[in-house]
Parts: structure tokens; sequence; C-alpha cells
């Protein structure tokens, strides 16, 4: 605490980005890390079982519309290729930062291919926080860099000795 008042101090240096389901209970994995890991996983399983059991409603109602074959091969290859590409979209961002602009333009397709990200949610899931790796090394840099430029400003600079 800082005063009498109990104001607690601020903190100095970086501090860890927030991550959805999380928060920042990733750094330190406490504050019942595990058991949000656990149920992150089981449900981004479960939503893209029911996700696929809507689907198998949408396709069922293209057999009944009796719509043609090919329509319904299209839509079934439709599906599938957006969810792969969007299980690689989703995966790939654990581990980098996405261009928002690239972002913005797959949008459509990421939300066609929802099937894929749940997936990538899910085993992603079971080894960490989704996205924690890349969180964890953006703060240890940031951390270090702050380290870094606070410890060479030592004393008054204006009592520095010039050569």
């Amino acid at each position: 605490m800082s005063d009498e008042n109990g104001t607690p101090d601020t903190p100095k240096g970086p501090r860890p980005e927030s991550l959805r389901f999380f928060g920042t209970t990733w750094l330190n994995h406490d504050d019942g890390y595990a058991a949000r890991r656990a149920a992150v996983s089981a449900g981004s399983l479960v939503a893209a079982a029911v996700s696929c059991l809507v689907l198998r409603f949408a396709y069922q109602g293209l057999e009944i519309a009796d719509i043609g074959s090919a329509v319904t091969v299209l839509v079934v290859l439709m599906f599938a290729a957006c969810s792969a590409l969007a299980f690689n979209h989703t995966w790939g961002s654990f581990t980098r930062r996405p261009d928002p602009e690239r972002q913005a333009s797959l949008r459509g397709l990421l939300a066609i291919g929802f099937v894929g990200s749940l997936l990538a949610y899910f085993l992603r899931s079971l080894t960490e926080a989704p996205g924690e790796k890349l969180h964890r090394d953006e703060y240890e840099k940031a951390r270090a860099d702050h380290e870094k430029r606070s410890s060479r400003r030592t004393g008054n600079p204006s009592r520095k000795r010039r050569s």
C-alpha cells in the first residue's frame, strides 16, 4: 500500500495482456487456471459437436429440398474447405499476431468455417490457454526491455560528470 488510505501502489513496468476466458491467470497459472482450461476445452468441443449437428440438419434440409447432388456436394466441399482454412488461420493466430487487414478480409471465410476454429481452440486448450505462448513471449520481452531501460537510469542526470 502506498499511503495511509490503503491506495495500492501502481505496479511498475508492463502489465500482462488479458486473454479471453482466462484474464491474466495465464501468467502464473493461478486462480483456477486449470479448471478454466478444462472448461474452455470441453466447451469448445461441445460447441463444435453442436455445430456439426446443426450442419447435419442443414444437409438434411438440402436433401429434402432435392436441389440436386451437384449443389449438395458443392455446399459440403465449401464447409469442409472453409473449416480447414479457418482451423489453419486460428491455429496460426495462437503463435503470431494476425494482420488486421487480412483478418477483416477473411471474416466471411472464418464465419463459414467456424467448426475449424472451434476445433483449433479445443486442441490448443489441451496444452495451454489459446494464445498463451504468444502473450507470454511478448510480456517477457516487454519486461526485459523495461528492466533494461530502468536499470540504465541511475542517479541525477544533471550531476553527470562530463568528459
